[in-house]
């Protein structure tokens, strides 16, 4: 499966599955992505000259295994039941 980042994928395992996303990292060596608000996690971060602290929610890796590229051109046909 060819990934690449700025593309469209669908989670089909796991607590998110279902939804939908854009690519917003790839970690080729680990085998994992990073899509735009899935498998959100949250970080307590110390307060800084930069940044004010408290809880923060971002982002984690999810492995590419447990996603599939979705074909903007192509609708996704879905199965209602059998005939």
């Amino acid at each position: 499966m060819i990934l690449k980042k700025g593309a469209q994928v669908k989670v089909i395992t796991g607590k998110d599955k279902g939804k939908t996303g854009e690519i917003l990292e790839i970690d080729r060596r680990l085998g994992r992505i990073k899509i735009k608000s899935v498998n959100m996690i949250k970080r307590h971060t110390k307060p800084t000259k930069e940044n004010k602290g408290g809880i923060i929610s971002k982002e984690s890796f999810i492995h590419q295994s447990n996603v599939k590229n979705i074909d903007m051109k192509k609708k996704e046909k879905k199965t209602v039941g059998k005939k």
